[in-house]
């Protein structure tokens, strides 16, 4: 075996076996022997041999296209996109990943649908939302992977603070005593921001369709929004709930993780039509974001490095502390309370964090039923199966050697206490006493 080859990891039984076949060769067979030769050389040569002993095993597994722009927006969830290309573990995997700074996620959704960008790190809720024509164009989309579950954050304004709200059940004391209008952001109508927002004020007895007014902001400008008096209160991604504390404009009053620990966020996603045309591209993609996961979650060291490398202008913009803390589960909540928390955002999780468990597509399609983005129940399971790309997926994680869980779904109880399993999705989301008035008339 040439030197180079000397530290490649074992390789799967079965490519063993093919390389101990072509050994078995017959000497005298010399043509048939150096054609297993070159076979056996070109299985080490062009990607790691657990791939190769993978699904796609006929014809070429080189990436069809090797430089691919991947999308995102500047938050702390976008690390392991970042991390892919800058540790180098893009070139692992036979691909350039070049990360591209985006303004908001409608831009991230048009460049997706036209092919401007490749792939995105993305919300989960707004892929589902393009699939099925709601809150843009209609196009078929595919989750490659989950990039992390938790670390988002409500953050109410310090106006609210000095009228003594701390949470959503002092929010809801406010606004049935002062009768006024109340404006809430998230940042795009169908993600996971918006469906966090709205859970959370239903669960403390806030309709936000009719008790409030929910406005669209770009993650980046929430702050600025709210400094000048836009908004009661948002739901964005970190570090911008860290920032409104810091900048003192706001307060925590709720993280996304204590709604659903260990909820789904933001994914790796694409259309359909790049993963047809390349789905080993797709492959290398998932990949490299998965082993820069692992890399982001083994060590606070690697997560300050990480949160050094993505605090740039070129990136999230941001001083790194204001990252480092809450990636670190160091949080405040702006009035005084500090804790440590132990469902911080995740990037990795032995691969739980990055499965893309279709019980998770398939909750974003209960809650937009829920709030009438949908004026119809969809075929839950069957549109996950579609978007999800659990194939690719498994692919991937054989070459990253990340483990896979025992099923597709998972089950969770949320802040209301109602458990989520994907089970029966239409009576899920038809079971909420809070609803869009639409829902209720479906």
């Amino acid at each position: 075996m040439p030197s180079r080859l000397s530290h490649a990891r074992p390789l799967h039984p079965a490519v063993q076996h093919s390389d101990a076949a072509a050994d078995a060769v017959p000497a005298s067979s010399g043509r048939r022997r150096a054609l297993a030769t070159i076979a056996g050389a070109s299985v080490m040569t062009l990607v790691d041999p657990l791939v190769r002993a993978g699904a796609w095993a006929a014809g070429s597994d080189a990436p069809e296209k090797t430089e691919v722009r991947i999308g995102f927006i500047p938050l702390t969830d976008c690390a392991s996109v970042v991390m892919a290309a800058a540790l180098g573990l893009d070139k692992k995997h036979g691909i350039k990943i070049t990360p591209t700074k985006e303004a908001s996620w409608a831009g991230v959704r048009d460049k997706l649908v036209n092919g401007e960008l490749d792939a995105a790190h993305v919300l989960y809720g707004l892929v589902y939302g393009v699939q099925l024509g709601i809150g843009g164009p209609k196009k078929d989309m595919a989750v490659l992977m989950s990039l992390n579950h938790n670390g988002q954050a409500i953050t109410l304004s310090s106006k609210l603070a000095e009228k003594g709200v701390r949470d959503g059940a002092s929010l809801k004391a406010l606004m049935t005593k002062e009768k006024r209008d109340y404006t809430f952001a998230q940042t795009f109508p169908t993600g996971t921001h918006a469906m966090w927002l709205y859970y959370w004020l239903a669960a403390n007895g806030i309709n936000p369709m009719q008790d409030a007014k929910a406005i669209t902001v770009p993650p980046p400008q929430m702050v600025a929004n709210m400094r000048v008096g836009n908004m009661d209160g948002f739901c964005v991604g970190e570090p911008w709930g860290a920032r409104a504390i810091a900048d003192k404009i706001g307060f925590t009053a709720e993280t996304t993780q204590a709604i659903w620990k260990d909820h789904p966020e933001k994914t790796l996603g694409t259309t359909a039509e790049f993963v047809q045309k390349h789905p080993n591209t797709a492959r290398a993609m998932v990949a490299a974001v998965l082993e820069a996961s692992k890399f982001i979650d083994a060590s606070a060291s690697n997560r300050r490095k990480t949160a050094e490398t993505i605090a740039a202008k070129s990136y999230v913009n941001t001083d790194m502390d204001i990252i480092l803390d809450r990636m670190l589960g160091r949080y405040t909540n702006g009035l005084g309370k500090t804790w440590d928390d132990p469902d911080a955002m995740k990037f990795y999780q032995d691969g739980n964090a990055n499965f893309p468990f279709l019980s998770d597509g398939m909750w974003f399609l209960t809650q937009h039923k829920r709030w009438g983005l949908l004026k119809a129940h969809p075929d839950y399971l069957a549109v996950a199966r579609q978007v999800n790309r659990i194939d690719i997926y498994k692919q991937a994680a054989a070459a990253a050697q990340v483990p896979l869980p025992r099923s597709d779904m998972r089950s969770s109880k949320l802040i209301d206490g109602v458990v989520w399993d994907g089970k029966d999705p239409k009576a899920y989301a038809d079971g909420f006493k809070i609803k869009a008035a639409s829902s209720l008339a479906a």
